[in-house]
Parts: structure tokens; C-alpha cells; sequence
């Protein structure tokens, strides 16, 4: 018995932090990778590449060349310049109805953005926060630039 639960604890020190457990399942995946981009998730900093899913409280950050596009589970794209820094702070989908929200804190650089689902079921349901604003997506393509460091 010993040995089996030695075995288990290695086990899960053995699985990295970015697999998650089915309660917290994958929102969005990573599609196009362009120069320094890393992903924030748990305290630790992520190399980002084409495949890699994404979850709720990642934050993505692109270098000075860097640029990502992502594609979120209800068909939401998004797009982001050099030295951007983007937060994935809430999200909720149910593939069943169409519902959900949606919550991103895009903090520096641009965001370029194509709703998806949760616009079309619920409009107003998809929010982009900014230092200075808070934007209720309604369901459309927009871009926003934020300057500076806040």
C-alpha cells in the first residue's frame, strides 16, 4: 500500500499545472503565434504555441514582435498586438443554449475582437475592460487600443 501512494504522489507532482481537472475545462485555444508571447497561469510564465488551450485567469502578454490569436469556445476571436497584455478573467458558455458571459481585462497594447455566441444569444453578455472603460459587446467586430502603462 506504501508503495502505491508513493507512486500517486508522483504522479501529481508529475502533471504539469497547465492540465486542468473537467470542473475547470479549456475556454479558448491558442491559433497563431507571432514572435515573445507567454502565458500567465498560477504564477508561472507559459511560452504560448499554436494549440495550446487557454483557461479562465490566464493572462496573455506579447513582446515588443509578438502578437496572438485565439479562438474561445463559443467562436469569439481575438487578436492582439506587440507588447499587449490581456487578462481572461471570467467566462461562462453553454454549448446546449448559446448563453454565457464573458469578462477580459485587456490592461496594455491593442485588441482586435469578432464575437461570437454569447453576443448572438445574449447581447451585452460579453465585457472588455479597460483603465479608463468598461465595453458591452453587443455583438460585432471592434477594435481598442490602450496606451501606456496604468
Amino acid at each position: 500500500m506504501g508503495l502505491v501512494l508513493w507512486l500517486a504522489a508522483i504522479l501529481l507532482i508529475a502533471i504539469p499545472s497547465t492540465a486542468r481537472a473537467a470542473d475547470n475545462p479549456p475556454i479558448a485555444q491558442v491559433k497563431k503565434v507571432t514572435g515573445q508571447v507567454v502565458i500567465q497561469r498560477s504564477g508561472r510564465r507559459l511560452p504560448a504555441k499554436v494549440g495550446d488551450p487557454l483557461f479562465e485567469k490566464d493572462i496573455l502578454e506579447t513582446g515588443p514582435d509578438g502578437g496572438i490569436g485565439i479562438t474561445f469556445v463559443d467562436n469569439t476571436v481575438f487578436s492582439t498586438g506587440p507588447n499587449s497584455q490581456l487578462a481572461l478573467d471570467e467566462f461562462r458558455f453553454d454549448s446546449n443554449n448559446f448563453r454565457g458571459s464573458m469578462l477580459a481585462d485587456m490592461r496594455q497594447g491593442t485588441l482586435a475582437v469578432v464575437s461570437g455566441d454569447i453576443t448572438r444569444s445574449s447581447p451585452g453578455a460579453m465585457k472588455i475592460k479597460t483603465p479608463t472603460a468598461q465595453l458591452g459587446v453587443r455583438g460585432t467586430t471592434f477594435a481598442i487600443q490602450v496606451y501606456g502603462d496604468h
